[in-house]
């Protein structure tokens, strides 16, 4: 992917990222729901899912009886 261009606004070059001006909520929800980073959200959330799983009461049933 090329890199962004800065633009001129005013005389003074500004990047992209100095122009937006969003919170930090805002920024990682943005980060979270990209497409380019939906695997490893993904993963992490699958693997979040089974530690939970696996430290509750219902790991239980995966004992031989």
């Amino acid at each position: 992917m090329p890199p962004k261009q800065p633009t001129i606004r005013n005389g003074a070059i500004q990047s992209s990222s100095s122009r937006r001006n969003k919170g930090f909520a805002s920024d990682t929800y943005n980060f979270l729901t990209d497409a380019e980073n939906r695997s490893v959200v993904t993963s992490v959330a699958f693997f979040a899912a089974g530690v939970a799983f696996l430290h509750s009461s219902w790991a239980e049933i995966l004992l031989p009886p």
